[in-house]
């Protein structure tokens, strides 16, 4: 499993996807074995998720520098060297590694996961040298219009995407909207493309709510506290219109001050936030929070009045990880996003019937308006059990493994 994302990075949810696989595929009758990068490469760690890996499981580590922190010189590097990623040296060792790790333990299949695209070559190599099945996990689309901006490095993600393509036994995407896309750029892979979804952990919120714990207050008291966990992207979960509705509401007397905060946990880019905020009027409304351990996230979100979900229009075929985790804690979900993306489709079969556009502040008033008035009935914002319990990672893992089973073929 060549994996960048894994314990001890910090700062990504993103990890929990390797993370929960190795965890539950032993008892699924599959053994991980882990290739990952060494932990000098991560902008942060932290040892909260180390515990949640398996005792017994094979983790080796390559040599890998991150170019933007090792490899620069006075904040400036040569662009060869962040493309396909920052993490590109990964490759040469990860391979070596990956190579001594197939002769040693000789694995069934190999699996990569993205959204560090040198997993993707080093999945490749590994399998064009073993001639083991390889499953290409995308997640998210890599080449999309405008994106990379770089043009090289589109040209990169295009030249890795059409290489696992054409080699991959099975390509797994984690949206019906994203496995749509490359079923119509790649036809002649349509069969061996798969949409495996993220999801959450059940132990992990076992874990964060002990019994007693749901009779610990709320976030603020005497507010109406909104949570939004995770990184704020500024292009892609753009607040700037949730701020300008709730200056209106507050205009309008529907807001009385102090009724409504806005939480933001680890949204990294606060300066811009505070700056939105400022520039509505609403920055008494906001809060600014830094990071927490996994499960200490987890605990805020069940005690949280509603989750919060931003996600605009242009990623449409991408849901939130952090979603998942959402539908899990079992609290009202305000959702402001596109009706025609994934992200709505979702919610829409998890049972959530209200939503408003992430770049509409006369819709967001309105939605807003009528979560306030529904306080003692939020039938409409909260997601159904039954669709709950079938979102689980364990759950997911059972997916992965019926392709590790019996692996299409790549004829």
């Amino acid at each position: 499993m060549v994996a960048y994302h894994f314990p001890p990075l910090a700062g990504s949810s993103g990890i929990q996807r390797s993370l929960r696989f190795v965890q539950h595929l032993p008892a699924l009758g599959w053994e991980p074995l882990v290739l990952s990068a060494q932990p000098h490469a991560y902008e942060r760690c932290s040892d909260d998720l180390m515990r949640e890996v398996p005792p017994a499981t094979v983790v080796k580590r390559a040599f890998a520098l991150d170019t933007a922190r090792h490899l620069s010189i006075r904040g400036r590097y040569l662009g060869a060297l962040g493309r396909p990623d920052r993490w590109m040296t990964w490759r040469f060792d990860a391979i070596r590694t990956g190579m001594r790790m197939i002769r040693e333990y000789r694995p069934q299949a190999i699996w990569s996961t993205y959204p560090i695209a040198t997993a993707h070559l080093i999945g490749a190599e590994l399998q064009r040298r073993s001639g083991l099945p390889w499953i290409a996990d995308f997640r998210d689309p890599m080449a999309q219009d405008g994106y990379p901006a770089d043009r090289k490095t589109w040209q990169q993600f295009m030249a890795i995407e059409g290489m696992a393509m054409r080699q991959a036994a099975a390509c797994c995407f984690t949206t019906p909207g994203a496995a749509r896309i490359y079923r119509q750029r790649y036809p002649q892979a349509a069969a061996r493309i798969h949409v495996l979804e993220n999801g959450y952990d059940e132990h992990s919120f076992a874990d964060a709510a002990p019994p007693g714990s749901a009779e610990a207050g709320p976030l603020n008291q005497g507010a109406l506290t909104l949570l939004h966990s995770g990184i704020v992207y500024p292009a892609e979960r753009d607040p700037t219109q949730l701020f300008a509705a709730i200056a209106t509401l507050r205009a309008a007397g529907t807001l009385r001050p102090g009724a409504l905060k806005v939480r933001f946990r680890a949204a990294v880019h606060d300066d811009l936030l505070r700056m939105l905020a400022e520039s509505h009027g609403v920055l008494d409304c906001i809060e600014l929070m830094p990071a927490i351990g996994y499960r200490q996230a987890l605990q805020e979100m069940l005690h949280a009045d509603a989750l919060l979900v931003l996600q605009a229009a242009n990623c449409n075929e991408q849901i939130p990880a952090k979603l998942y985790e959402y539908l899990r804690a079992r609290r009202p979900i305000v959702c402001l996003s596109d009706p025609a993306g994934d992200t709505v489709s979702l919610l829409r079969k998890a049972g959530v019937g209200v939503f408003a556009r992430l770049d509409n502040a006369t819709d967001i008033a309105e939605l807003l308006a009528q979560f306030l008035a529904a306080r003692s009935d939020q039938a409409s914002f909260l997601p159904s059990p039954g669709f709950v319990a079938g979102a689980s990672r364990l759950a997911r893992t059972q997916e992965l493994v019926s392709l590790l089973d019996s692996p299409p073929s790549n004829s």
